[in-house]
């Protein structure tokens, strides 16, 4: 269930503006402020199944964008790219303590690359 919920938070992310705004509406309602269906449906005059139609639709077009662009999934493996990189350079690091200049050489390459994930 948690999965599920970073699973379309991460696609809201990245594919949220290509939805229409009354599915960005009704999907930030559901899912980030935490609003019910009855609450959504009380807000904009809608009965309870028309916004789970609306929220489900867009949550279809997220997974659909993602099948299409896979931008997710390739973010997800730079970033376990990049975790595997660092642990490579940290243990080079305590491999070759007493290298003064390829210690430097290696921190300033990690701190190079820890910014890429800022």
């Amino acid at each position: 269930m948690f999965d599920k919920i970073i699973e379309v938070s991460m696609l809201y992310d990245f594919y949220g503006q290509l939805l229409s705004e009354k599915q960005r509406t009704y999907f930030e309602l559901y899912h980030e402020d935490n609003y019910s269906l009855s609450e959504i449906g009380q807000e904009y005059n809608i009965s309870r199944q028309g916004v789970y139609d609306v929220v489900k639709k867009a949550e279809k077009a997220l997974y659909n964008f993602e099948k299409k662009l896979g931008l997710v999934q390739k973010f997800l493996d730079t970033q376990n790219a990049l975790h595997q990189i660092d642990q490579v350079i940290e243990a080079l690091i305590f491999e070759n303590s007493k290298n003064t200049k390829l210690v430097c050489n290696l921190t300033q390459i990690r701190s190079t690359i820890g910014k890429l994930n800022d």
